[in-house]
């Protein structure tokens, strides 16, 4: 055969088509380059990073503008925000507080990130995400 006297390998590349498609090629050398396209495509892939800020029913104004500007800081660097009220013991009969709070939050970040779930009770934790706006 051809492949056999190239020292190469016989590879079916496309087995339904009539007649079957093959290619002779170094059939080692073929994956090493897949795997290393596979690769590439990987690194430029965009990682997510989702960063998170907590708060209590009851945070007081300076902790809440500390946490806002951490919030800003790492909507502008490209990363979720992903922001919640921790309800302990039976704290959990503020919950409108903590809504208001969450809301406030998205409110003073409406600049440097849209809201993409609203706050949301699942257990003792009230939890809102913030995705960063593109940046031009």
């Amino acid at each position: 055969m051809l492949a056999d006297e190239q020292g190469l390998d016989l590879v079916e590349i496309s087995p339904k088509a009539k007649p079957p498609v093959c290619k002779i090629m170094d059939y080692k050398k073929f994956l090493y380059e897949q795997k290393k396209r596979e690769k590439t495509l990987k690194s430029k892939a965009t990682k997510v990073i989702i960063k998170e800020i907590r708060f209590g029913p009851q945070t007081d104004d300076h902790d809440y503008e500390f946490k806002k500007k951490h919030a800003e800081k790492f909507l502008q660097d490209g990363a979720k925000l992903k922001a919640f009220v921790f309800f302990k013991g039976r704290s959990i009969i503020f919950k409108e507080q903590g809504q208001i709070l969450l809301l406030r939050l998205a409110q003073d970040l409406e600049e440097f990130g849209k809201v993409e779930q609203m706050p949301k009770l699942e257990g003792k934790r009230m939890i809102m995400f913030i995705a960063p706006k593109k940046v031009k």
